[in-house]
């Protein structure tokens, strides 16, 4: 088979290593537009379980992952002048640039074709047996057939920017700061030994208030530094700085699309979905797209077959994280009716932000709730089954008020 993978990033790479290795003589190449090394971004995050289920695909890789990743098991909240702890699961972060590099050179290794600087356009498609859209959020493949895929795109309430900084952090923080103008936050993980990833959020109210919408990127990068001195411990953060010198503040696209293949081109990644960042999950399914298209490819006699069964599987495993994301960007939309809890209950129901119950009781009631739930058994399925109940009542009154 002739694969040609439109986007070098983690979905394009991990595919074209997957196929190499089921099949040495597949003749595959990977087409990046930008020049080899640079990316954007800082750090990804990823938990134990896509670790474990890399080695099970290609231990190679797996492990030089696990080398070159910081560890933490411990999440952090500054709340105002308090600061709560709390010990969970294993998560991992590794710099975007070692990510790729780390794909790169296994994909290499295995006879797979990189281009780098090579910009596929949707009016040219390449001559090959299988097309992989892995070009992004934006995906022009994409975009040139959005009727035919489906393609909605929703925007979130609150604007975010994407930063680095030189604080390595030892666990999972979060920084939550009130202002004359209203409550801004961020959260930080480290991705090296050096480095850190800082994402800040607040209302569009509290953006205008700062003047975070009209300062350049120095004098927020500024600001900011002064309003998280507690959680960034004197260390600085770290723009992108675009060529006008302006603050790339954005609000989040949802991305959905309602089919995922025509012909013989196929999207992955964030070309076919996306989740809210305050989930963490985007890079972990960018990957387990590319391991269901190769177990599909390899499984079934025909393209149109494996295709369909990659989007039947994709978006059945989707379901359970895309409500995650969903339920967690409105949880930070809604953050005041948290901000008045004692800081231990608000950090435990940060914890809890993905439930579809949460938004619809009395939060101290729902905290009772879930320490009673932690100790019962019934009560804890009690709450799963009613959780789903509450969320679908609430969809079709909200879709019923659109169609009034």
């Amino acid at each position: 088979m002739k694969v040609a993978c439109v986007g070098g990033g983690p979905a394009g790479l991990y595919l074209s290593i997957l196929l190499k290795l089921q099949d040495p003589s597949h003749e595959i190449t990977v087409h990046e537009r930008n020049p080899e090394g640079s990316t954007y971004g800082w750090g990804v995050t990823y938990w134990r379980g896509l670790l474990d289920r890399l080695h099970l695909h290609d231990p190679e890789s797996a492990r030089a992952l696990d080398e070159h990743s910081v560890r933490w098991n411990e999440g952090v909240a500054h709340i105002g002048d308090r600061t709560v702890r709390h010990t969970g699961d294993q998560g991992f972060g590794i710099g975007r640039h070692q990510l790729l590099e780390i794909l790169a050179a296994r994909a290499r290794s295995l006879g797979v074709r990189l281009e780098y600087g090579h910009e596929v356009t949707a009016d040219r498609l390449p001559d090959a047996d299988l097309v992989v859209a892995a070009d992004g959020v934006r995906s022009a493949l994409r975009s040139r057939y959005a009727d035919h895929f489906g393609t909605e795109a929703t925007a979130g309430r609150n604007p975010y920017i994407w930063l680095g900084t030189t604080k390595a952090f030892d666990a999972f923080t979060f920084g939550f700061t009130e202002t004359d103008h209203g409550w801004i936050w961020c959260y930080g993980y480290a991705y090296g030994p050096d480095r850190g990833t800082c994402v800040v959020e607040c209302a569009p109210e509290t953006l205008v208030g700062l003047g975070l919408d009209r300062a350049d990127e120095a004098e927020g990068l500024i600001l900011l530094e002064k309003l998280f001195a507690d959680v960034l411990d004197g260390h600085r953060l770290i723009g992108r700085s675009p060529a006008d010198g302006s603050a790339p503040w954005r609000t989040f696209r949802t991305l959905t699309n309602r089919t995922w293949y025509r012909d013989n081109l196929v999207l992955v990644g964030d070309a076919a979905h996306t989740t809210h960042y305050s989930v963490g999950a985007g890079t972990t399914l960018a990957l387990e797209d590319a391991v269901a298209l190769a177990g599909a490819l390899r499984e079934l006699p025909t393209l149109p077959q494996a295709l369909a069964r990659y989007e039947r599987e994709r978006k059945a495993a989707l379901l359970p994280a895309q409500s995650a994301a969903r339920y967690s960007a409105q949880w930070y939309e809604n953050l005041p009716r948290y901000l008045r809890l004692p800081p231990e209950q608000m950090f435990a129901l940060l914890g809890q932000r993905h439930s579809p119950l949460l938004p619809h009781l009395p939060p101290r009631l729902y905290h009772r709730l879930d320490l009673a739930a932690g100790r019962l058994v019934a009560l804890r399925r009690f709450k799963r089954w009613l959780g789903p109940k509450i969320a679908r009542v609430a969809h079709a009154r909200t879709g019923a008020g659109r169609r009034g």
